[in-house]
């Protein structure tokens, strides 16, 4: 019977260990913060102004590597993901009231890198 417990209490403690590592290793994937296709004007325009008073948005100035496409999507894809980066990469920072989408793939193009 010592030996059942003992070998039950090993394994539970090696299963344990596995899945730490394996959900580390899953929280520490690369994401991104981009703005949901369906989204409206008047939300994104709000993320947008709401991200960008709070980081430094100056990439997507007229002349600067995120201006192009000059759209409200791409603009509010970018801010966000600035605002999602800067603030730790948490879910919760990458909701904006159910208008953003994190991503896998790096959504950066061009000199427009996505941090």
């Amino acid at each position: 019977m010592a030996a059942a417990t003992s070998t039950l209490s090993l394994s539970f403690l090696l299963l344990s260990m596995v899945s730490g590592v394996f959900s580390s290793s899953v929280n520490r994937q690369r994401t991104w913060c981009v703005a949901k296709p369906s989204s409206d004007a008047a939300t994104l325009l709000g993320n947008v102004n709401y991200a960008c008073s709070q980081v430094d948005c100056r990439v997507l100035q007229k002349g600067f590597p995120c201006f192009y496409p000059d759209n409200l999507i791409n603009h509010a894809s970018v801010a966000m993901n600035l605002y999602y980066k800067a603030k730790g990469c948490n879910k919760w920072n990458c909701d904006f009231r159910g208008s953003a989408l994190i991503v896998l793939t790096d959504p950066s193009y061009g000199n427009c890198i996505y941090a």
